[in-house]
């Protein structure tokens, strides 16, 4: 009854807001700053279809800020020093510059917080202990588990997205005699899933202890004094970067529906963003790598313009740049409609295809990952990897191929929790190799692992 009353209540809304729908868009004086705060072990890339949607709204792209967190991954625990991962009193003081230099960049009094995931216990910490009650106007947190990942008391109390913990359980205590968790005068939005968030579940799968129960429920992301927003089948990143999440986030912060749904193409596109690495857990060197954005000086970029249809390249480098200390490239004039294929080469990784979709407007955080080959898959011939970064894989909702297959590899038949697919192929032999998902289809080439190369397949959607 719950999940329906803030279903139902949503879409109200918005049909009430219908009215509004040819009202004008926000001008830069009247747009408040927003400043996007990226999840566990992700990066800003992640809030690119986010800032189209917004900017396809009218809202000035020189008031939209994704910020990029050096160590993205949250500590096992949090009071212990660990190599590569970062603190909540470090992303929180990390979160606290940002959002000075933004102010200071602006001029604006206030700013809009939004938070995937993680990035919201950021958001939460830094409006309850860090000053932010006074710097920000709205804060929206998608997916964030804000009672836990898990609530089960004596196990992983340390974590941040422990329940039970000190970190959340601060954060959770009472602020007023209602019991409100949330700290005023800033509005609070929580967007969730009604029961497709891999972090909000009852039972531990996800964190690899099925049939176990985690004392969480499907609305562990709800906040009492919040609003709180319910949206069917989304899974756990689909809670900040969906189109659905988009509408409500805008109508949140405006008090109006969207003026457009769709992200409205742009004449000139101008693409940049970063070139960043993985690091080796010190635990596990062969096969512990995990992601930070730390740039890779020194790294080369070449785009390629290609066949939409074959993966073929349709003529010479379009782009080249060798990066300097701080990895960005750019600014690239891409062409509108055009596909292309990024390749990246950098010491201690693999060179990397990177096959995208066309782009329709600009941005300046497409950042690019090179892969490295594991060791259990030094015996494959070639390597492919369909991945989604800003959502998930569902084989009960979704509509997907990779090179042929409906089944994915990797992919559970039920349930969304997996964003990437790899195949193993048999021949290293030149042709295309296709991926679709939801409409969005991604064609390379197959490029051979021993010389250390693998295709990538990115969606954009």
């Amino acid at each position: 009854m719950l999940i329906r009353r803030h279903l139902l209540g949503l879409l109200a809304g918005l049909a009430l807001l219908g009215g509004c729908a040819t009202a004008p868009s926000p001008s830069l004086s009247e747009a408040p700053p927003i400043v996007f705060v990226h999840g566990n072990g992700d990066s800003a890339a992640l809030w690119l279809t986010t800032l189209w949607r917004f900017e396809s709204n009218g809202w000035p792209r020189e008031r939209l800020y994704a910020i990029e967190l050096p160590y993205p991954l949250a500590r096992d625990d949090d009071s212990k020093s660990q190599p590569g991962r970062s603190s909540t009193a470090e992303h929180m003081a990390f979160l606290k510059a940002e959002v000075e230099k933004v102010l200071r960049a602006t001029g604006a009094q206030q700013v809009v917080l939004f938070g995937n995931s993680r990035g919201g216990n950021a958001i939460r910490h830094y409006i309850q202990n860090g000053g932010g009650v006074a710097t920000v106007s709205h804060a929206i947190l998608g997916g964030t588990p804000n009672h836990g990942v898990w609530a089960i008391p004596g196990f992983r109390e340390g974590n941040e997205f422990s329940g039970t913990g000190p970190f959340l359980t601060g954060l959770n205590a009472p602020k007023n005699a209602n019991g409100d968790e949330v700290t005023g005068p800033v509005r609070w939005l929580t967007l969730r899933s009604d029961n497709n968030d891999k972090f909000a579940q009852p039972d531990g799968l996800w964190i690899g202890a099925k049939g176990k129960p985690t004392n969480v429920t499907y609305a562990g992301p709800e906040l009492k004094g919040a609003t709180n927003i319910v949206i069917p089948r989304i899974d756990h990143r689909e809670t900040s970067f969906s189109p659905a999440a988009f509408a409500a986030a805008y109508s949140f912060i405006t008090g109006r529906a969207t003026l457009v749904r769709d992200i409205v193409p742009e004449s000139r596109i101008e693409l940049g963003g970063v070139i960043t690495g993985q690091g080796v857990d010190p635990l596990n060197p062969a096969t512990g790598n995990f992601a930070n954005n730390l740039p890779i000086a020194g790294a080369e970029l070449t785009i390629y313009a290609t066949d939409a249809a074959t993966g073929q390249r349709t003529g010479a480098a379009a782009y080249t740049r060798k990066v300097g200390a701080d990895g960005r490239w750019g600014p690239f004039t891409a062409q509108a409609g055009t596909a292309y294929e990024f390749e990246i080469q950098a010491p201690g990784y693999a060179t990397t295809h990177i096959y995208r979709s066309a782009f329709p407007r600009s941005s300046s955080i497409v950042n690019l990952r090179p892969e490295r080959i594991a060791a259990a898959d030094q015996d494959a011939q070639a390597l492919a990897i369909f991945t989604r970064p800003r959502g998930y894989f569902d084989a009960q909702r979704d509509q997907m191929r990779f090179d042929g297959q409906t089944a994915l590899p990797g992919v559970p038949p039920a349930g969304a929790g997996v964003s990437s697919a790899k195949l193993k192929l048999p021949s290293a032999a030149d042709r295309a190799i296709a991926a679709e998902f939801n409409g969005e289809k991604l064609v390379g080439r197959v490029w051979p692992a021993a010389q250390q190369r693998v295709t990538v397949l990115e969606l954009t959607y």
